[in-house]
């Protein structure tokens, strides 16, 4: 068969542009099980950047400081608010402290005093403030946290001073009383929505749960997105500090607290346990199953950053007496 020579470049182009796309669904297929067996390792030692604080007239020898949120306040340093629990603050005995560095990677940020405390007056139960979490969206810093019951919401212009955002005289964002003890909340965006994941024990029955929203405001229904499966179901503490992170590409990976550990007379007698499950759908990390499960560290309520280009881990002291974070990578598993 005789071709033109018209013909024959028409030939040829087809011919590339085929093998073009070969190769270009070959290179997507490549990288997207590559991205999919990433799992995330603690990369060397740890520093201490918060302990036990003074508080004063409220202080306790039972006291502990627990969940955490940390950010880069406007002026660049970086803050801490913890939920400091068992002090002597009247009601559910927590309060918020704060502490202050200079730089991320510095050891012992200097306290800074105590933070917030529940306000009544508003609807917030008395001792009751959890679990602080914080992000800036448009020039200005967002604090999600828990009053034992509801999930309110404070704002600053600066990243260090945060006043409630008070709507039908309440911070409350949403609460469902038959979830019981609504709390540890932390939030991402996806496209258009912001979602929020948080914790919740109806009948002592720990689970992870979450809810939809472009305002802030107006908040979905909840869903369950973890429960059960290898930490057991049946106790609060079977589920907790969730902890999203969307990397790489379109994978989530929920770092689900299921023990504080065991420390005893200086003595670690059993570590803290974080499973960390990995999913293309941020409401889907298991229920009842482990499908989701890739890794498990022997951390307590952590918050990863990243910052400048490397990732970080923060978490709770194993003798729950402070924070401390350390340097994280992500790796492929074999």
């Amino acid at each position: 068969m005789n071709f033109t020579k018209t013909q024959y470049n028409d030939i040829l182009i087809i011919l590339l542009l085929f093998l073009f796309s070969l190769f270009s669904c070959s290179g997507e297929k490549n990288i997207s099980q590559q991205y999919q067996n990433f799992i995330p390792e603690i990369d060397g030692d740890w520093w201490q950047v918060a302990g036990n604080p003074d508080l004063g007239p409220l202080t306790s020898d039972e006291q502990q400081p627990v969940d955490f949120g940390i950010w880069q306040a406007a002026d660049g340093s970086w803050q801490i608010w913890s939920c400091i629990r068992k002090t002597k603050e009247k009601g559910n005995t927590r309060l918020f402290y704060c502490w202050e560095g200079e730089t991320f990677e510095q050891e012992n940020w200097q306290p800074m005093g105590i933070a917030m405390r529940a306000d009544s007056t508003l609807g917030e139960t008395p001792g009751g403030l959890q679990a602080p979490y914080v992000f800036k969206h448009h020039y200005k810093y967002y604090m999600f946290y828990g009053d034992w019951t509801r999930i309110c919401l404070a704002e600053s212009d600066d990243g260090k001073h945060f006043n409630r955002v008070i709507r039908n005289g309440t911070p409350a964002l949403f609460g469902d009383p038959s979830e019981t003890n609504t709390r540890d909340p932390m939030i991402i965006q996806h496209g258009d929505l912001w979602y929020c994941y948080y914790t919740a024990h109806p009948g002592n029955d720990g689970a992870i749960y979450a809810r939809t929203s472009d305002d802030f405001f107006s908040w979905s229904s909840s869903k369950i997105v973890s429960y059960g499966g290898n930490p057991g179901k049946g106790k609060l503490w079977y589920a907790e500090c969730p902890h999203v992170v969307e990397n790489p590409e379109s994978n989530y990976f929920l770092f689900r607290t299921h023990s504080y550990g065991n420390y005893q007379s200086g003595q670690l007698i059993s570590p803290p346990k974080t499973n960390i499950y990995r999913s293309s759908d941020p409401l889907d990390f298991g229920i009842d199953n482990d499908r989701y499960l890739i890794t498990q560290l022997p951390v307590a309520a952590p918050e990863i950053i990243h910052f400048e280009g490397q990732w970080y881990i923060a978490a709770l002291m194993p003798d729950l007496q402070g924070i401390r974070i350390a340097r994280l990578k992500w790796v492929q598993s074999e």
